[in-house]
């Protein structure tokens, strides 16, 4: 089980609340927003790292194109028992997912990571992205558009930015 860290007062929630809000108006007008932000947090050392990214068009896997998609990052979680913020040790990443005809780029944000710090399994349509260096921990799991197999998914990793390429045609993996 994660170890969690409280974060006092209500006032975290109620500002991601009136943002998400926001939001939703500036979707509505077909902008794109983006948003983070870090705080020091905790007696076991974490630091709070929250933020999100707001798209309209192409769509989520699963979803038509033109609905206003929020992506959540960071390590900030809603405690399902307490209802309070929690820090977390692992952090999810800001991640897009784009379609390229009949390839998917994955395009994951890891600061201070390298390729030699991240691992990869993918099943079918769900990619599992997994990095640690050091204190930093990054976990997420991506739903694909459509199944692929390790063979056509090829990589890279620079400055943190790692870029996955799921191509139609099946080549030997990288």
């Amino acid at each position: 089980m994660a170890e969690k860290t409280g974060i006092s007062g209500g006032g975290f929630l109620e500002g991601i609340t009136t943002l998400v809000t926001k939001l939703a108006e500036l979707a509505e007008k077909g902008e794109q927003l983006q948003r983070s932000g870090e705080f020091g947090a905790s007696d076991k050392g974490h630091r709070g790292v929250y933020g999100f990214n707001v798209r309209i068009g192409g769509g989520a896997p699963g979803q038509p194109s033109g609905i206003p998609r929020v992506e959540p990052f960071g390590n900030i979680r809603q405690d399902h028992q307490t209802g309070k913020a929690v820090v977390h040790p692992i952090r999810e990443p800001l991640v897009d997912v784009f379609e390229e005809g009949p390839d998917v780029l994955v395009v994951a944000e890891l600061p201070g990571v390298d390729r030699k710090d991240i691992t990869l399994e993918l099943r079918e349509d769900i990619l599992t992205l997994h990095a640690e260096h050091g204190a930093l921990k990054y976990h997420k799991e991506v739903l694909l558009p459509r199944r692929f197999t390790r063979r056509q998914m090829h990589t890279s990793c620079r400055n943190g930015v790692l870029e996955i390429r799921l191509t139609a045609q099946e080549e030997s993996h990288s």
